[in-house]
């Protein structure tokens, strides 16, 4: 899945490059002019990485769950025309929505571009969009500094963007986590690293899972001693499946017409699970569709993946809450971009998919919004692009997304209601006390009896019904 770019357009901080002198003397240059008055780091860059940032918030008293949000991705609302900035900002205050943003890459620039040297602006301006719309900030700690995975001090090579840290400096990562934790205190929820990225085990043609597990390990202890109610939640794993009539690499349990599970992926989890250090709530990833992009038996029975997994993970990991931290229910190209759907198209599946979430027992989840930084239209994002004053209008996908975490928060018990149709597959049904979701799964339209209501459903109709 295409869908992690690597912030091409985040500072190159590189004293390597400075008029073109070698490192000596560069090393020398520096040293020079941090004993000078109002001497120091670069430019961007400084040493005081455990100073709180700005005016934290008062921390929410959310517990591990924080319910249904979205992941900013390289570009963002954080950005661009005041006007459509503001116009985000004004919509997204109140909505309740969890954001989410990595340390590193996804726009936020190299947090420690050598060591003990830090450049948290990108990031700073991040999580102040998150407290400027009173949203519950969810930091994501990956990815690692060039200097803890083999590069040079004070350079990035974005290409290396997905290089899990080398193990003498799991211990590196771990410090630059408690850093950020400290830098924010209001955030008290910590997801440890990204899809396993940079874990495989070439040799043994699997997950690594054991190094995983220990760099797991020694950043939940290191947040913990920051402070013990920091809520640190992993593995992160993606939950990739095969064709249902392959059967190699396949789980022979969890399986269904949506195909089977890799066993390699739920090797690593149980791994992990057996092996970690503590956690305060279950984070996953993944897609409806096969590791071959195939929707089986079509992209709303695909669907059903995320209630089978779901319920795979509750089993194994009792009361802990359960994340995805990214779900995917429509196959995008090389470059992240989802054409093929109308947008009503787009919303109903995307309906489905949250209805087969909550039905498995996921209590949180994250869009992973893939926002443009300038046009006219970006499909499958949640706003319009705000580069111009007239950006940052809201997308139907934002509407699905806020009106679900209002309706179905952590918490919810969900409801079966009487539903009448012709062929039981034409609609997807999600209820609760005051709320039912009811989406045609046809290009069609769809009559059905839905909660002793008569409802004559247009192609692809996403219907809200009040108790």
């Amino acid at each position: 899945m295409a869908r992690h770019e690597a912030n091409s357009g985040a500072r190159r901080w590189r004293l390597t490059a400075l008029l073109g002198v070698g490192a000596a003397a560069v090393a020398l240059l520096v040293t020079l002019l941090t004993a000078l008055p109002g001497g120091g780091a670069p430019s961007g860059t400084t040493s005081d990485g455990d100073r709180p940032h700005g005016t934290p918030a008062v921390p929410a008293d959310t517990g591990p769950d924080v319910g249904w949000g979205f992941t900013h991705t390289q570009f963002s609302a954080d950005d661009g025309d005041p006007a459509a900035v503001s116009r985000v900002e004004e919509r997204l205050t109140g909505s309740g929505l969890p954001q989410n943003q990595h340390i590193m890459g996804w726009g936020a620039d190299n947090p420690e571009p050598s060591e003990g040297r830090y450049d948290f602006a990108a990031l700073d301006r991040r999580i102040d969009f998150a407290r400027a719309t009173g949203a519950t900030p969810v930091v994501t700690l990956c990815c690692a500094p060039d200097w803890m995975k083999g590069g040079d001090p004070g350079s990035t090579d974005w290409s290396a963007l997905e290089t899990a840290p080398d193990p003498e400096h799991f211990a590196d990562f771990a410090a630059l986590a408690a850093t950020v934790a400290r830098r924010y205190p209001d955030v008290r929820h910590f997801v440890v690293w990204n899809e396993f990225k940079g874990f495989w085990n070439d040799t043994a043609a699997r997950w690594d899972y054991e190094g995983y597990t220990r760099l797991y390990n020694q950043v939940y202890r290191a947040l913990k001693k920051v402070d013990a109610d920091i809520l640190v939640g992993g593995p992160y794993l993606v939950m990739d499946s095969v064709d249902p009539r392959q059967t190699e690499l396949a789980s022979p349990t969890l399986k269904g017409p949506w195909g089977a599970a890799d066993q390699r992926v739920l090797d690593a989890f149980d791994y992990w699970n057996a092996h970690k250090a503590g956690a305060d709530f279950v984070v996953v990833d993944g897609s409806s569709y096969t590791r071959d992009d195939e929707l089986l038996p079509d992209e709303f029975a695909a669907t059903d993946k995320f209630t089978a997994v779901s319920a795979w993970v509750r089993a194994r990991t009792g009361e802990l809450p359960l994340w995805w931290a990214e779900y995917y229910v429509e196959p995008a190209d090389s470059n992240d971009d989802r054409e093929g759907w109308s947008e009503p198209h787009r919303v109903a599946v995307q309906a489905a998919g949250l209805i087969a979430l909550a039905r498995g027992g996921t209590t949180s989840g994250f869009y992973w919004n893939p926002e443009k930084e300038r046009g006219p239209d970006c499909p499958g994002c949640l706003w319009t692009p705000t580069d111009t004053p007239g950006g940052g209008t809201a997308l139907p996908l934002y509407d699905l997304l806020a009106r679900f975490s209002a309706a179905f928060p952590p918490g919810t018990r969900y409801e079966d209601v009487p539903v009448v149709a012709d062929d039981p597959a034409d609609v997807r049904v999600l209820a609760a006390a005051e709320t039912v979701l009811v989406v045609n799964t046809r290009d069609r339209p769809v009559t059905a009896e839905i909660d002793g209501r008569r409802l004559d459903l247009t192609a692809y109709e996403v219907r809200w019904l009040d108790r």
